[in-house]
């Protein structure tokens, strides 16, 4: 995917035009799933105004139901920088995270996470329940939702409308 940005001019941006800027990367990221057939759901960690983690959905793939979006690009980016703390990091993902997700978000110290669209069936970061700011753990995470949400909504409506008609 082209930046629309160089690194430089970011900085430069508002910060809900620097959101829709990753979660463009995020939904790439979701492209790659769509196109294997999988569930169209993408994720990146950003640090420093760069990528270190990408991830997209391939439970069907790999048969493995940990292998979300959230947790592939989890696992890259903790590799990427050597530590399981994703300190000063913001995860960018197309979908709500659900709780095996929120879960590791939680336990891996990432404090701001930004998603696309809500998730009523699954969805831990405020529509069923809030895990990424349940004050009893001892790590709570910013929640921003909504950034992109129509494009990212429409992807997967669309994608399921076409598992629907192939059924």
């Amino acid at each position: 995917m082209n930046d629309l940005f160089h690194q430089s001019e970011l900085t430069e941006l508002s910060e809900q035009e620097q959101h829709e800027h990753w979660m463009r990367h995020a939904i790439a990221e979701a492209q790659k799933a769509e196109a294997l057939g999988e569930v169209p759901i993408g994720a990146v960690i950003v640090r420093n105004n760069e990528i270190i983690g990408r991830g997209y959905n391939l439970r069907e793939t790999t048969l493995d139901s940990t292998a979300h979006a959230e947790m592939v690009a989890i696992r890259q980016a903790s590799e990427a920088i050597g530590a399981w703390r994703l300190l000063d990091c913001s995860l960018y993902v197309t979908l709500e995270p659900c709780p095996m997700c929120a879960g590791a978000i939680v336990q891996s110290r990432v404090p701001r996470v930004i998603f696309g669209t809500a998730d009523p069936k699954a969805g831990c970061a405020g529509t069923l329940m809030n895990l990424l700011q349940e004050p009893r753990f001892n790590h709570r995470t910013e929640v921003i939702p909504d950034v992109l949400q129509p494009e990212c909504s429409t992807m997967l409506t669309q994608f399921f409308r076409k598992l629907r008609k192939k059924v």
